[in-house]
């Protein structure tokens, strides 16, 4: 009997490395925690089939926004982790996100499995010149002190990227401004081209379009270097300003699988996206957006993931801000 179980156990464990070899045999979905054209879905959408292609399987994306991305990670981090779900996440799903909600039902690192980042993303100011008329950093900054709590400033979502990115900016440079959340990029962007908000800080891929129709300005980006796809733009910490010095308040985004998830799937993946990444066509295509391919092993990205959430934990403490 005791030698029956003995071979069964060896024939399920032979059974499972077959598997994790074989991987994958079914469609891998990725579970966006953002609507369908913002930003971070632009980018999952322009790997998605590439990635396909690389493993050889449809690739799904599977919309469950709100919350901060909240929604999305608290359905990866409770799946089944064989590797055909997984988190199309953010530094701030993976990262701010721990510092500003205190009663979160998964940790950002632990319930985790960091499998790839994608690509590093700028964010740039963006202002609408009929509300706020100025056409440097410097003129905002002056015009802004002198009008406190007057202008209100957009954000797609509480604690999203661009909300942190304002809300350190502010920090730094002692700026008094209203938050006014939206639900996502395409709303956020609107409510500047209407008037309803002054600015936004918005990845650069969401706001080209406005601002080569002319219908906003762009003051300064939140990379440390210029971003060639808007390199007239300067960077926030070359203005010189009182605060700016050695501002970076650029995102990534990644690929996350539930923690449990088998070391051989995960090399596979993180090969998969690295594969898709090399691609010229799909480097230029991001560099043309204004984002940069950001490639790391999964123990690299690990560590991306842990600064990541450490040093929005200094922000958020910083400028004194908490979802709930």
């Amino acid at each position: 009997m005791r030698r029956a179980l003995t071979l069964a156990a060896a024939s399920l464990v032979a059974s499972a490395a077959f598997a994790q070899q074989d991987w994958p045999q079914q469609p891998v979905t990725l579970i966006m925690g953002f609507p369908a054209g913002s930003g971070v879905d632009v980018v999952a959408r322009a790997i998605q089939e590439p990635l396909a292609r690389q493993l050889g399987r449809p690739v799904i994306i599977d919309y469950k926004s709100g919350a901060a991305g909240n929604i999305a990670s608290d359905y990866v981090a409770h799946a089944k982790p064989d590797g055909y779900t997984l988190a199309f996440g953010t530094a701030a799903t993976h990262g701010s996100n721990a510092a500003l909600y205190k009663k979160l039902p998964f940790d950002v690192e632990a319930d985790f499995v960091a499998v790839a980042p994608v690509l590093d993303v700028s964010n740039v100011l963006t202002v609408n010149p009929d509300v706020i008329n100025v056409k440097t950093l410097k003129e905002f900054v002056e015009l802004v002190k002198a009008n406190p709590g007057k202008y209100n400033y957009a954000s797609t979502g509480n604690g999203a990227g661009t909300h942190m990115a304002f809300a350190e900016f502010n920090s730094r440079l002692g700026l008094n401004m209203v938050h006014v959340p939206y639900k996502g990029g395409p709303e956020a962007i609107t409510s500047v081209v209407r008037g309803e908000t002054c600015c936004i800080m918005n990845q650069v891929q969401t706001v080209l379009p406005q601002y080569k129709a002319g219908k906003v300005r762009l003051l300064g980006v939140t990379t440390a270097t210029a971003v060639p796809a808007v390199k007239e733009v300067p960077t926030i910490a070359s203005s010189g300003l009182p605060g700016t010095k050695g501002f970076d308040s650029s995102i990534w985004f990644g690929i996350f699988a539930p923690k449990g998830t088998d070391a051989q799937v995960v090399d596979k993946l993180n090969a998969a996206v690295k594969a898709v990444l090399e691609q010229p066509e799909v480097r230029e295509r991001f560099e043309s957006q204004g984002n940069t391919v950001r490639i790391e092993t999964p123990a690299q990205f690990k560590k991306t993931v842990h600064e990541n959430r450490l040093k929005w934990a200094e922000v958020a403490k910083a400028a004194n801000i908490s979802v709930d």
